[in-house]
């Protein structure tokens, strides 16, 4: 084994394998691989080895896309087989629900170049054979699905690497990592020692115990899976012109199924689910399984022999259950790790071999380049914070597995590890019989109910029985007064003799001025957008950056890389700076009732930000509000929060003050046209693409992405953000909606809502510069079904904008 390496990727299943390969194929060749036992211990060999490109986030799906076509690649490099068998596959639907999904899956291949195809019953028989059409309503046909043979590919990858002048050591075992003072690590293993300059904890079954090395906890729980493999069976009916079964996955079922030389393999996410060495993976876990437990996936099997009753005729050849690993959404966890310089994860890959190629993609790229070329908000380890603890993780990797071929509908909130994070004033929401979102572990107000009866909605994809009541919220907002808990922003404290400079060349925008707000999006070199804040300064070398909460450790991580070595001092407040907004007309002479400061316009104007005392709390108060109305956000310390809604509360009865929550709270930014992150601010757009171009100050100077940012202004870039008005009946846009033109699928929609001011459904979307401007012919499909759309040429609500500045 080499004494140094230029990366060591721990970890020899398929994600590191893929890691090592890609890293090869972006130049760099000085790469190690270090593997505890044989390659594809652990969970990749015994996989079933699935593929499928279906994915609810279209970003995640494109890398799943990649990573199937790129098999033929890896055999005709290495020369080993990969075991493809690309049989396409049928999703099945037996509930009219299950068909919106459907409906909704397909629209959003359309702008992904998929070719799916909504099938009925009767076509998906002759696909199936196996099946009983009486239990379903119709499925969707995927011609890319298929499967794989797990070692083959993990080998592909391992010998396409070495190729390519990358070394792999089997039969070592990394017992411990320390950093050096300049990022750089030795890598502690059983068969000596390597000094690398980066290090990819590619670790699998193991991940948790290798972060552990390095003072980092995981989110990731291995969940026992089980799958079996019926006796041949000899009469088995393939369909025509086949000469092999089609991929199934029955949902209702909460099934999958292929055929298996013969015989089919059936394996299921049951609901009574077990983990696996929940708290430490033992080291000398090798190729082992974990004994069968057909009992606890007897309801499913059930299911099975009567959705497909030739199962029920044929005996069981095999059974495996082996582990794997989750994070608490499913999704992998990937990317560098805020505070660990040089420290890289690609772990929890479930779906290994549909996303095992995405993920060594942009990994790669991302270490040798410093961006991974693509967005994988979806997939980044950032987005858990230090609230994801192992008890958490558990519970929340329980639900997932559980939940894995159920719906999740939009208005869904799910229960497991809730209540964790409250506010103070949790109490006071629970008695107006607020209904409770889950938002990075905290809980936050959705919506109020009338009465505590009220105080729920089914679940759907269409209006759900909160309409009227977020409406009315709406109404209260817009004609008087309305109160909004807004501690689910993410904060941070900026001080030091250099934080303006810093902030500067941080952010697009110019530096507010003491006593003033400025609204500044955040970009990486490509001038792509990173961030979205509001940024505050309330004394000369004192600021306050307000985001998205979500995004805490990915900013931070950003933070890092760019801040100066002395002269800035930056802190995350978002659980120490709580806050209360005031929106709506009477918002000034209510707020005004408690302050000593005057608030008419002409001394306290729009994007004004000052300390204050409110009553006897001392608070940060600016005029801004997310509404698009007059607002003002106020801000304190948690222990200030409840004598402050109270006092509000209190103050607020003579102007018709009235809680609202976060529903009316997006269907009024989408009133005005207002964006977000991870909705239309992404790391695919540019400022100019997203309207953003006011807020990038061109003449101050140099700032991170300024050269490419000014390149898209004169470019005028490729997208454009656009509004929209649609005729839609009893379902609005809820994101990824395919938007067409003249025919033709264009863009795509980011948010979508009920206007209850305007009465109008409205979307927000990305079509193509040269359309941003056209007068007609745009449509949005909406579950199946195609509505006429027109594109508006300003905000739906307050046109100019004089209700926020009045």
């Amino acid at each position: 084994m080499k004494s140094a390496a230029r990366v060591v990727v721990i970890g020899g299943g398929v994600v590191g394998a893929s890691v090592l390969y890609h890293l090869t194929k972006a130049g760099w060749t000085d790469v190690l691989l270090i593997e505890r036992e044989e390659l594809t211990s652990g969970s990749t060999w015994h996989a079933a080895g699935g593929m499928h490109t279906v994915n609810g986030d279209p970003n995640v799906a494109k890398l799943q896309q990649y990573t199937i076509n790129l098999y033929k690649e890896l055999e005709q490099i290495s020369g080993v087989s990969c075991g493809m068998h690309i049989t396409g596959g049928l999703m099945l639907a037996g509930t009219p629900e299950r068909m919106d999904w459907l409906r909704m899956a397909k629209a959003r291949g359309r702008y992904l170049g998929m070719d799916l195809e909504i099938i009925s019953p009767d076509e998906a028989a002759k696909l199936f054979p196996l099946m009983d059409k009486k239990h379903f309503l119709g499925a969707i046909y995927d011609p890319i699905e298929g499967h794989i043979d797990p070692y083959g590919v993990t080998h592909a990858y391992a010998k396409s690497a070495q190729i390519a002048g990358a070394e792999i050591v089997r039969h070592t075992r990394v017992t411990d990592l320390i950093s050096r003072a300049d990022g750089s690590w030795d890598v502690i293993t059983t068969h000596g020692n390597v000094h690398a300059e980066h290090v990819v904890n590619a670790g699998g079954l193991w991940a948790r115990e290798v972060g552990r090395m390095v003072g980092l906890e995981l989110p990731v729980l291995a969940m026992e899976h089980q799958y079996l493999i019926t006796e041949k069976i000899p009469s088995m009916v393939r369909p025509e012109g086949r000469n092999e079964q089609v991929h199934i996955i029955d949902f209702e079922g909460e099934l999958y199924l292929r055929e298996e030389r013969n015989a089919i393999l059936i394996g299921t996410y049951e609901r009574a689910c077990v983990p696996w060495s929940a708290t430490e993976t033992p080291w000398d876990f090798g190729q082992n399984l974990l004994p069968n437990d057909l009992e606890r996936i007897a309801p499913s099997l059930e299911v099975a022999f009567q959705h497909f009753p030739v199962l029920a005729e044929s005996g069981i050849a095999k059974v495996v259950n082996g582990p794997f690993t989750f994070a608490p959404d499913g999704n992998p966890l990937v990317g560098p790790v805020k505070g660990l310089k040089n420290f890289w994860v690609a772990c929890g890959v479930m779906a290994g071999f549909s996303q095992g190629g995405g993920v060594g993609l942009v990994l790669s790229q991302w270490i040798v380049n410093g961006d991974p070329g693509a967005d994988v908000w979806a997939m980044d380890v950032s987005r858990y914070g230090d609230w994801a603890t192992l008890p958490y993780t558990n519970a929340k990797v329980r639900e997932n597995y559980s939940r894995r071929f159920r719906i999740r509908f939009p208005n869904e909130e799910l229960t497991a590890a809730r209540p964790l994070r409250t506010t103070p004033i949790y109490d006071r929401l629970q008695a107006e019989h607020a209904v409770f979102g889950d938002y990075c572990g905290l809980e936050h107000p959705l919506w109020f109910a009338p009465t505590a009866a009220e105080a729920s909605e089914e679940v759907t994809f269409r209006r759900s029985s909160a309409h009227s009541h977020v409406a009315a919220e709406c109404k209260v907002v817009r004609e008087s007064v309305g109160l909004l808990e807004i501690s689910n922003y993410g904060k941070f404290e900026v001080t030091g003799p250099g934080a303006a400079e810093w902030l500067s060349r941080v952010m697009t925008n110019h530096v507010p001025n003491v006593g003033r707000i400025a609204l500044t999006p955040m970009l990486n070199e490509r001038g792509k957008l990173i961030g979205d804040f509001t940024m505050c300064r309330p004394s000369e070398q004192r600021f306050f950056l307000i985001g998205t909460y979500a995004a805490e450790s990915y900013y931070l991580r950003w933070f890092e890389r760019t801040m100066p070595s002395s002269g800035v001092s930056l802190r995350p407040c978002a659980m120490e700076y709580v806050g209360l907004s005031v929106a709506g007309p009477k918002s000034r002479v209510l707020l005004q009732s408690l302050v000593r400061d005057d608030l008419s316009t002409a001394a306290f104007p729009f994007m004004s930000f000052r300390r204050m005392d409110v009553g006897m709390i001392p608070a940060f108060v600016g005029r801004v509000s997310f509404t698009g109305d007059l607002g003002y956000e106020i801000w304190v310390t948690t222990d200030y929060q409840r004598v402050l809604f109270d006092l509000l509360k209190k103050a607020g009865e003579e102007y018709g003050l009235k809680s609202f929550g976060g529903r009316a709270l997006h269907c009024m930014r989408v009133e005005k046209g207002f964006g977000t992150w991870a909705r239309e601010f992404r790391p695919i757009y540019g400022p100019y693409e997203a309207g953003l171009g006011r807020f990038v100050d061109l003449k101050k100077g140099a700032f991170i992405g300024r050269e490419a940012a000014l390149k898209e202004k004169e470019s005028g870039g490729a997208l454009r953000l656009v509004s929209f008005a649609v005729d839609a009946t009893d379902a609005d846009c809820l994101g990824d909606e395919p938007i067409w033109h003249d025919g033709k699928v264009v863009g795509w929609v980011t948010s979508g809502a009920y206007g209850h001011t305007v009465n109008r459904s409205l979307a927000l979307g990305y079509v193509p510069a040269s359309l941003a401007k056209a007068t007609g012919g745009f449509e949005i499909e909406i579950i199946g079904e195609r509505c006429k759309a027109e594109r508006l040429t300003a905000p739906a609500f307050d046109a100019d904008g004089s209700r926020m500045r009045i």
